[in-house]
């Protein structure tokens, strides 16, 4: 891991001297004992998109391997990610179970990312997404999706994303479940 200074840059690798300290913060798979802090976290960041603690024990339970935690040095919880394979143009509603994943999915879908202030320094959401494309990657997945909120659609356009040109009446209903400013963006990752 590259090592990186305050002085020097806010955006690193996860890793900052903080008074004489090097601090290092990293994505580790979620377990189910992170489910409590998961939702303590999503009630604090996630005000006006709230979801039932079922939804992230779901998604850990459907796929693992697409929910992380962000952790420091020491053992504090900065954040997590929570992402799963589904189908291009068809995410999820907010707070809706998904009882099972689409057998033929096409693309990783990022349900949700969350980092407390404390967190939002190290550069994590590019770590994340570097090893969500190689996650989609291993899995023969051609596209990342999200749906921007929060008026982050800038910054996920900053790391690749694109609108989607597909979007339809049932896609728009859809996100109008988290707002009327949701934008649904997508990353291919065949360009």
């Amino acid at each position: 891991m590259r090592k990186c200074f305050l002085s020097m840059s806010n955006n690193c690798d996860g890793s900052m001297n903080m008074g004489g300290r090097a601090v290092s913060v990293v994505w580790r798979n979620m377990r189910d004992q992170d489910l409590s802090t998961v939702v303590a976290i999503a009630d604090r960041i996630h005000l006006d998109y709230p979801e039932a603690p079922a939804i992230y024990a779901e998604r850990l339970q459907l796929f693992a391997g697409g929910c992380q935690i962000a952790m420091a040095t020491g053992g504090a919880v900065h954040g997590y990610a929570i992402a799963h394979p589904a189908l291009l143009g068809q995410p999820p509603s907010l707070n809706t179970l998904l009882n099972a994943l689409p057998v033929s999915a096409n693309c990783l879908y990022l349900h949700d990312i969350a980092l407390l202030p404390e967190g939002r320094q190290y550069g994590l959401g590019g770590t994340l997404i570097d090893y969500l494309k190689l996650l989609a990657q291993t899995m023969q997945l051609d596209y990342l999706a999200l749906v921007a909120v929060n008026n982050s659609a800038p910054y996920w356009r900053r790391q690749g994303f694109a609108p989607y040109a597909g979007t339809d009446a049932g896609l728009r209903r859809k996100l109008a479940s988290y707002h009327a400013a949701a934008e649904y963006l997508v990353l291919d990752l065949q360009a």
